[in-house]
């Protein structure tokens, strides 16, 4: 659907200017295949940072890196127990983003699977 009215300035001027630029840092944060793959890890729950480098096949001190760089961006909270550490995401936003970039993808490729997919359980 294209509009030749001013429709799409009249979204964009609603939007508050300091927001697209931070939207636009968020979406530098997720463009690395490391930390997709350690969002959609955590879209399950918490998990420590030796689970984490398993699940997405990294070592521990890389995947650290990444998982500092997420924290600090407010993507990821961290908590302590002992001596391990364990990361959430801080809310669902980034693993939607991620969830819908991945089926953005599935479009680009000709692939949608995610509008093949039985829900009922079947």
């Amino acid at each position: 659907m294209t509009f030749d009215t001013p429709i799409g300035e009249a979204v964009v001027d609603t939007v508050d200017p300091q927001f697209v630029e931070l939207a636009v840092e968020v979406f530098a944060m997720l463009a690395d295949p490391t930390r997709v793959k350690i969002i959609l890890a955590l879209a399950g729950g918490e998990l420590s940072v030796n689970t984490l480098a398993t699940a997405v096949d990294k070592a521990p001190a890389a995947v650290s890196q990444h998982l500092a760089k997420l924290r600090m961006a407010r993507i990821l909270v961290s908590r302590h127990e002992g001596t391990k550490v364990f990361y959430r995401l801080a809310n669902e936003h980034a693993s939607q983003l991620v969830t819908d970039a991945i089926h953005q993808a599935e479009h680009s490729l000709g692939q949608p699977r995610h509008h093949t997919i039985d829900h009922s359980g079947h």
